[in-house]
Parts: structure tokens; sequence; C-alpha cells
């Protein structure tokens, strides 16, 4: 059971419980809800509270996240871990594991990867991942522990990319502005479309030779494919994406992208925290064959100001 303690401040009396832990700390209805049904859900100075009792200054307010069993097929395949708190753990994901079961892929998942390590440390909660990869797509995946830290971190993790792609970009940096849909309705391929959905790819070009590019991305939507159908309809595929219409690439079997950093607010303190992936064996023989260099500090490349002001590659389809 996950436990977090508040002192309560001066400026925090006279609120209620639930205005306490809705406003300031970033409940969700939802949670608090649950906690309220809890006998030791919701504790002021160890006796249960009501969510609209009044706090004071100097009680101390425990929540207690309730435990969560979810029965899992388990994966023992070791994938590493960058960064583990309370609240959240973020993986080093390999190519061709899945973050979740689906119909063709039961086993051998990254869900059931964190069903494992939760055996192993005796813990009860569920896998919900706060950025997803594709399947052969690499990197970091940041995931809640508990219900809590999904809502309080929804849409607050930014990630960083790194792509292998043909030829090289006209402009060395730019924003990607074009509308994606499904190709086929119930397909998983995606177009660039007028009548899609806003789709926005903001990219650096970091490194250019052999006929290739390094290329680093941060996604101002998240869309399903962006950074392959993007840089596929402006004639420069991914190596290895033969799906998106890119060239096999000895040795890789896989698109060349890599998610290389996660960033995101620590969920008591606030505090940002900044979780790198190194670059994969497979892109980074890739890269020395092609003569492209690498610097472990693109890794955390900032991207603009206003990004709105870049070279844009518009509507045009």
């Amino acid at each position: 059971m996950r436990t977090i303690r508040y002192q309560i401040g001066p400026e925090d009396g006279g609120r209620t419980v639930e205005q306490f832990l809705r406003g300031k700390q970033g409940f969700s209805g939802r949670v608090v809800i649950a906690l309220k049904k809890l006998p030791q859900g919701l504790l002021l100075n160890g006796a249960h509270v009501r969510t609209i009792d009044p706090l004071s200054p100097g009680d101390l307010l425990e929540v207690n996240l309730p435990e969560e069993p979810k029965r899992m097929p388990l994966c023992h395949i070791p994938v590493p871990i960058l960064y583990e708190d309370d609240d959240i753990i973020v993986y080093n994901k390999p190519a061709g594991m899945p973050c979740h079961q689906s119909g063709g892929h039961i086993y051998n998942t990254l869900s059931s990867v964190y069903a494992a390590h939760c055996a192993e440390t005796g813990a009860v909660t569920s896998f919900r991942a706060l950025n997803r990869l594709d399947k052969d797509t690499t990197g970091t995946v940041a995931a809640a522990k508990n219900q809590f830290a999904a809502g309080k971190l929804w849409k607050r993790v930014s990630k960083r990319y790194f792509a292998l792609v043909q030829g090289e970009l006209p402009f060395p940096a730019g924003l990607i502005d074009l509308p994606l849909r499904r190709e086929e309705p119930l397909e998983l391929r995606r177009v660039v479309d007028p009548e899609g959905q806003t789709a926005r790819t903001e990219f650096r070009v970091l490194a250019a030779a052999g006929g290739a590019s390094l290329v680093g991305f941060v996604l101002h939507t998240g869309r399903t494919h962006q950074i392959r159908v993007h840089l596929s309809h402006l004639g420069h595929p991914l190596l290895g994406d033969v799906f998106y219409d890119g060239r096999e690439e000895p040795g890789l079997g896989r698109q060349a992208l890599h998610c290389g950093m996660v960033i995101f607010p620590h969920v008591i303190t606030g505090e940002e925290q900044r979780v790198p992936a190194p670059l994969p064996e497979d892109l980074r023989r890739v890269m020395d064959r092609l003569g492209l260099p690498w610097r472990e500090e693109w890794l955390d490349f900032s991207p603009a100001a206003d990004p709105m002001a870049l070279p844009r590659f518009l509507r045009r389809v």
C-alpha cells in the first residue's frame, strides 16, 4: 500500500480535506471518492476523517492508496530500470517488445515485465504507461504505480526522440504541421490528410553523413506513428521503416527510432526529473557505418522557445 503523509501548514488551515487534496495536491475526483470509501483511506492525526472535514495547522493528513490486484502473465526478460520511486518507474524498452497486451501479443510485454517486478518486490499495483512506444521503437517508457500518480502526471511527461532518416532535411530545425488520419478505418497505417487530426512535430538536425541524418524530435501532439508518417510524407522516411516506405538497413530490422529522454515533475515535490536512455547498440552500429557522430549531451537538447516561429511544413497535402 502506498502511503503519503502531509503536514498541514498555516496556509492550508480551514481548507477541507477534499479542497486540500484536489487543489494543492492534484488528486483527481475519482481517487478522492475511492479513498473516502475505505476505512483507512484518509486519516487525520491517526483517525478516520471525512472529505468535508476542515484541516488545522499542524494536522497530519495520511492518504493510503488502495492496492490494486490484477492478474497478469509474468515476463522475466531483463529490461533495464532507469528510474524508480514510490510512484513512478521508467524502463529502457527494447525493440520487439510491446508496451501492453493485445490480441496478437499476450506475453513478453512491458506490462508483464512490470508484473514480474511487482511479484519480486511484493507490490500490488497495475501498469499505467504515461507514454507508449511502438513495439520496435526503443527507449524510455514511464509508468505510474498508482492512480494518483497517473492522474497527476497525465499529459505532463515530455519526451525527446531520435531517429535516423534518409537524406538531409532542408532546414537545420523546423516544425512539421501536417494533420494525420487512418488510411483505412480500423487499419494501423496512418497518412497525412487535410481532414485528419492536428499533428505537430518539431525537429532538429543533429548530424548528417552517408546519405542519412540523425534528427532529434519533440512532439507537440501525440498521434500514432506521428514521426514516422511525417518524415515519410516529406520524402525522408526513417531508416529501416519499411511500413512507411523506408529502405531496409543491414543489421537493423526495425525503424531507427529511439525515445532518449522523458521529463516529468516529481509526484510529491514537483521537482523536475530528467531520465535519459542511451542510444541502443543497433543504431550506434548503423551510425558508425554511415559516419554519423553521437554526443551524449544531445539526449537533453532543448526545444525551440517558440516552435511556431520555426520554418514550417504546413498543410500542403
